[in-house]
């Protein structure tokens, strides 16, 4: 019985291999990795072609490879909840399950499945699926190229959110004077202060539409200067996070600058028993007086931040701490 329990371990521990990003040395998870991608491609291709008048005829072909590919996905999540346990060794069966589900990628994984059951009409809940195929995007260069924009985002989080409340205020003022000045004059388009935001949005993002605009002198003068403002407004979260990438390169590099050659830097593979399994780079750095360089992960050098988690199998780089 133990014999049995060992070798149903080590399969159930394949088998989450596979069905994670997969190793460049991997065949079969690199191979699953493509699978999943075709199968997404089939079920956006039919999502779209669903919508063609002209296509009419294969809706039984569009139903069938549709309810192909969801079965193929809610076989893929049951795997992936059946696996939890190695995605987070630190934690109890259940407790690693309770986190896969909802976490952000489960909670994906279950909004493109669950709409094919309850909410077959709700074109949004069944675009979700697109988003499982960020999972499967890697830049092996340097560091995962999707975590180095939420970490950009996280980290520039009170900023954006600022800029973004600057921008929340301007639309509505704009909105509300553009009611004062064009009420009269065009009743039946500025009928409350509510109806100038279609308009405002439009002008201060610079899109302008063109189906609402001010034909008072009072009105377009406003309409100028807050156009002028919405250029300068909108500009702000945009150098926001474009400063924010250059500070990740700029880390990036001079994490590799002072990790060529250097003493004291050490290379550890984290095993499930390890110290630092589990554990977030600033808990490591600040717990054992290390300065973590870089880590592996899935064959990709991925730059730290400090909430990132450290998992089992990943390959950390550090330099000990004077």
């Amino acid at each position: 019985m133990t014999g049995m329990g060992i070798g149903m371990g080590e399969r159930k521990k394949r088998i989450f291999d596979i069905i994670q990003i997969g190793r460049r040395e991997d065949f079969i998870s690199r191979a699953f990795d493509i699978f999943i991608v075709l199968v997404i491609l089939a079920n956006i291709a039919v999502l779209f072609m669903e919508t063609f008048d002209s296509l009419k005829q294969y809706e039984t072909v569009f139903k069938g490879i549709e309810t192909v590919t969801v079965a193929i996905f809610c076989v893929e999540y049951f795997l992936r909840i059946w696996t939890a346990e190695f995605l987070y060794p630190g934690k109890s069966k259940g407790k690693a399950v309770f986190q896969f589900v909802f976490s952000f990628d489960g909670m994906v994984d279950l909004l493109t499945i669950l709409p094919f059951f309850f909410l077959s009409g709700f074109v949004v809940f069944r675009m979700l699926r697109v988003v499982r195929i960020f999972h499967l995007f890697r830049i092996n260069a340097y560091y995962d190229s999707f975590h180095v924009i939420t970490s950009v985002l996280y980290e520039k989080r009170n900023q954006i959110i600022s800029s973004v409340f600057i921008i929340f205020v301007l639309m509505l003022s704009s909105s509300l004077c553009m009611y004062s000045a064009e009420h009269e004059a065009q009743p039946e388009v500025f009928n409350n202060a509510f109806s100038g935001i279609w308009w405002s949005i439009s002008t201060i993002l610079t899109v302008g539409y063109g189906d609402i605009y001010p034909v008072t002198v009072l009105g377009r003068g406003m309409a100028i200067v807050i156009s002028l403002l919405g250029v300068g407004v909108v500009a702000i979260p945009t150098g926001i996070i474009s400063a924010g990438f250059v500070e990740q390169y700029t880390q990036l590099q001079n994490k590799n600058r002072n990790s060529g050659g250097t003493k004291g830097t050490v290379s550890v593979t984290v095993d499930a028993s390890g110290p630092f399994t589990g554990k977030t780079v600033q808990n490591i750095e600040n717990g054992y007086h290390i300065d973590v360089i870089a880590f592996v992960r899935n064959g990709a050098v991925v730059l730290p931040t400090e909430g990132i988690v450290i998992k089992e199998g990943d390959i950390l780089l550090y330099q000990i701490g004077n």
